[in-house]
């Protein structure tokens, strides 16, 4: 309904040609734009709820107390493989963990991994490269999630998360304790729950246009063919040149997929390929303009750079097995 919707007011209303740069670039802004903040409502709604009637504070004192020998960081990165979603679509549900005081290190598996591999995007692999590329690329997913949620857990960085998060934290537990001693109901709970989801919207607002601008003007107008010039077979540097060559686009995991079909079929060694698309789905520069209202610029980096070098082992040894 949302595409729907985009192709109605840009090629319809608007009367844009839908081949020009122009009109991709609108199009897409349009769909994202309205896809992520009904996203972050819907999710900051439903977060609301669990927040007011979940113990949070008992799974995340369970979470902080016992040893689970890194189960929490599997199972984040396994909740982030099963949902659909792009790496700003995922961001609104970060935040929903982070507002409820989970573990900044198990969000952040989940925040690597959800947009590396989704149930289209698989499918997609199996049938574009068999069985054990797409084993090869689920598993490397999930790993990659779980090792740097673990290592970035590891460093302690709740102390970099915006200002924001720490207030918008502070204000739902105070909230919650208010609702239990009182014995608030429901459907007096509900508003409260619904305001502050809308807030978290208009908060993100300004952001979440920028991010998508971004994307949008790559999607638009990058030109075909840009790539492939520099990711040759023959370059020892092409998996980390390809990494950073795909942190200024955005797209999903099922919308890249073709992106790297065309790639292998040029030439261009499976593993470099794959290296530029997880580039593109788990380290887009929209992203990170999302990420600015829940972190400090010095978190990001730590998390871009974190992704980035396991991002660029796993393109070298991709190259190596397959």
């Amino acid at each position: 309904m949302i595409q729907s919707f985009a192709d109605w007011l840009v090629y319809g209303i608007i009367g844009l040609d839908s081949a020009s740069h122009l009109a991709g670039a609108l199009n897409f802004f349009v769909y994202d734009t309205i896809k992520i903040l009904l996203l972050l409502f819907l999710i900051s709604s439903i977060m609301g709820i669990v927040n007011a009637y979940f113990p949070i504070e008992r799974l995340r004192s369970y979470l902080l107390t016992h040893r689970l020998f890194g189960a929490q960081y599997l199972l984040a990165s396994l909740f982030g493989a099963i949902t659909p979603f792009c790496s700003c679509s995922s961001i609104p549900l970060f935040i929903g963990f982070v507002k409820g005081g989970i573990p900044l290190g198990v969000t952040l598996s989940f925040l690597i991994t959800s947009p590396l591999v989704n149930e289209v995007a698989v499918a997609m692999f199996l049938g574009s490269f068999g069985v054990q590329a797409t084993a090869i690329y689920v598993a490397s997913g999930i790993i990659l999630g779980c090792i740097g949620g673990f290592v970035l857990g590891r460093i302690r960085l709740e102390r970099y998360l915006s200002d924001w998060v720490k207030h918008v934290q502070a204000q739902s537990e105070q909230q919650t304790m208010r609702w239990e001693k009182d014995n608030t109901t429901f459907v007096k709970r509900l508003p409260t729950i619904v305001g502050d989801a809308w807030h978290i919207v208009r908060s993100v607002l300004v952001y979440v246009v920028i991010g998508i601008g971004i994307g949008a003007l790559m999607h638009g107008f990058v030109p075909e063919g840009f790539f492939e010039q520099y990711m040759s077979r023959e370059c020892w540097y092409a998996v980390p040149l390809s990494v950073v060559l795909a942190v200024p686009m955005y797209a999903n995991a099922a919308g890249i997929v073709p992106v790297v079909e065309v790639f292998v079929a040029k030439g261009i060694p499976l593993g470099t390929a794959i290296a530029f698309m997880m580039a593109v789905v788990g380290l887009s520069l929209p992203e990170a303009t999302l990420l600015k209202k829940v972190m400090t610029w010095r978190l990001i980096a730590l998390f871009f750079a974190t992704v980035t070098i396991f991002i660029i082992i796993s393109g070298y040894i991709f190259n190596m097995v397959l």
